[in-house]
């Protein structure tokens, strides 16, 4: 069976992915990483998510470099999650470097055993504007693994999947619901608490995702009112 990476964070995006792996009859080895994030929720979720589609090997790599240069709401406690709705500008929930680090580590462990495939749940319509979700990037990213590999000079270049990143919040979803993706083990807040806050971007982007796909979010918020 060919074998495909996917970096899985816990969140709804990257455990579609798994779906979607998995649909292709991809043997699945997720890569979550602990960089240093405020809260290792998504760290938790990423296990169950892994345990559900009994994934061959589940890797969590500390990467807690990000966390001692900050700069990132997610990674610096000093800095507030917004919580008044998602802007047009980049967010100061933006992690710098963050999946420029993550797709090269990635490339690392899929060359060493062998996958075919890596997936990233990257997103370029329902997404708080990063750079480093664009197709742009993915672009440049897929080039330089082609060149910087020995499985990409010997002709077996590494492919990055990105199924989601034309996709709306509500593609998504309905797609994951056809796939049953188990979307009442992830979590998509940026606080980190068991119950959702239900106000930052991620979950603003995932309550609207839910409503446009005609689904009831299966996680809990701290107001059922943000369920509408």
């Amino acid at each position: 069976m060919a074998k495909a990476v996917v970096i899985l964070s816990g969140g709804l995006d990257s455990t579609t992915c798994m779906g979607l792996a998995k649909a292709a009859g991809y043997d699945l080895y997720p890569l979550t990483f602990d960089y240093g994030q405020r809260h290792n929720r998504e760290l938790v979720c990423a296990v169950e998510v892994a345990k559900h589609y009994q994934a061959s090997d589940h890797r969590i790599v500390k990467l807690d470099f990000l966390r001692q240069i900050g700069g990132s709401a997610l990674t610096d406690d000093e800095i507030e999650v917004p919580q008044d709705g998602v802007s047009e500008d980049i967010p100061v929930t933006y992690v710098p470097g963050r999946n420029l680090l993550f797709l090269s580590m990635a490339a690392s462990y899929a060359e060493v055993i062998g996958a075919e495939a890596i997936y990233i749940g990257v997103n370029a319509l329902d997404y708080s504007g990063y750079p480093d979700c664009r197709p742009a990037f993915i672009e440049a990213v897929q080039t330089t693994i082609a060149s910087g590999t020995k499985a990409g000079v010997e002709g077996r270049p590494i492919r990055i999947e990105t199924p989601l990143l034309h996709w709306t919040k509500a593609e998504i979803i309905r797609r994951g619901m056809e796939l049953n993706v188990p979307y009442q083990l992830t979590t998509s807040c940026y606080v980190g608490e068991e119950v959702a806050c239900g106000e930052c971007d991620s979950c603003r982007l995932r309550l609207k995702g839910f409503a446009e796909a005609g689904y009831q979010d299966p996680v809990a918020y701290r107001n059922d009112v943000n369920r509408r």
